[in-house]
């Protein structure tokens, strides 16, 4: 089965929730805990016996450790466990239009790790819709399995085997603190090639080989996800405000976190910035866009023009004519809060306007 990732544009609405809402970067770890229905599954024995068996549904517990990369990347590991009981069985040689009932029964767990991909889109700041896809390793074993109908059926001894999984992952999540997430996902879980056990044909006791020949599961899950280097809270930085008697030469507009569009304070700002330009003497403004240190150097150079070409656009709708206008685009250098590497600062993510 094939997975295809699509990207989608994200929609902040507010600077408090976006930090909230903005896509992993660092350690994170993940339980959730739900229902797991597992489809028909088909069984032969060495004789040709054929058949298969139903479950009822049953738990599954998932516990994740991961990595986000910023960005809507995530990379994990992951430990499972699902339990299911038989309960009905078809073919056997009876069934439907025999006259005699076919019966089944036994119990079946997994258990194992998957390595997963996955990405989040970044839609809202109060859900976080995500995909993904993994592939692992998972025990398989089998206690008190049998099957029969039309007078004929086997047994199986318990016993466990391995096989290869795959799985796909659809999910929400919905922060609720900085560093914390509700979860919903539906798992798809299947595992690869077929299982053998040992076992007995009835009625006559001879031994035989009990073949698994399919293992698909559906599961619906809810959980918790945690954080660990979710950045606080920033307030929203103060807005230059033009002195009543000498109008102000410097402005600054900020930006929400990869993003250029202008929001209604900024337009604010570079109105006043325009107003106030015809109020003194220059020869030139300079529109100077920065990052922050969040993705490439050479991404952000990109951005930074983005969100001064806006700003000077305008200002030039607002009156300024455009031969007096200077852009410049300094991505994440001159930051005006200093930090790190790939640190999302709000005051980094600005325009200047200086009137010289």
């Amino acid at each position: 089965m094939k997975f295809r990732d699509a990207l989608v544009a994200a929609a902040v609405l507010s600077l408090p929730m976006t930090a909230v809402a903005q896509p992993i970067s660092g350690p994170y770890i993940g339980l959730g805990a739900g229902v797991n229905l597992m489809a028909k599954q088909s069984f032969t024995t060495s004789n040709s016996t054929s058949g298969s068996l139903s479950a009822t549904a049953g738990p599954v517990f998932v516990g994740s450790f991961g990595w986000g990369f910023g960005m809507g990347l995530r990379a994990e590991i992951e430990a499972n466990y699902r339990y299911n009981h038989f309960n009905n069985a078809s073919g056997f040689g009876g069934g439907t239009g025999t006259g005699v009932a076919a019966a089944g029964g036994g119990t079946e767990q997994k258990y194992g790790g998957m390595v997963n991909a996955l990405y989040d889109f970044n839609v809202a700041p109060w859900i976080k819709p995500y995909i993904g896809v993994g592939v692992g390793y998972m025990g398989v074993q089998v206690d008190n399995l049998r099957g029969s109908g039309g007078g004929r059926g086997f047994t199986a001894a318990n016993a466990t085997r391995g096989a290869f999984g795959y799985q796909g992952i659809l999910g929400a999540a919905f922060p609720i603190a900085p560093a914390f997430a509700l979860t919903t996902e539906f798992r798809y879980l299947g595992l690869a090639g077929t299982r053998s056990y040992p076992g007995t044909l009835s009625p006559s006791g001879l031994p035989t080989t009990v073949r698994s020949n399919s293992d698909n599961n559906y599961g619906f899950l809810v959980g918790i996800r945690y954080a660990f280097n979710t950045p606080a809270v920033a307030a929203p930085p103060a807005a230059a405000v033009p002195a009543p008697v000498a109008p102000s030469r410097s402005y600054l507009v900020f930006f929400d976190w990869d993003k250029a569009d202008l929001t209604a304070r900024a337009k604010s700002i570079i109105a006043d910035a325009a107003a106030n330009s015809a109020k003194v003497q220059y020869t030139k403004i300079d529109v100077n866009g920065y990052t922050d240190t969040s993705g490439s150097p050479k991404y952000n150079m990109g951005l930074s023009l983005r969100r001064a070409n806006n700003v000077a656009g305008q200002l030039v709708k607002d009156g300024v004519p455009k031969a007096a206008i200077v852009i410049t685009a300094f991505g994440e250098t001159n930051p005006l809060v200093p930090t790190g590497p790939n640190v999302r600062e709000p005051q980094n993510r600005r325009v200047e306007i200086i009137i010289r």
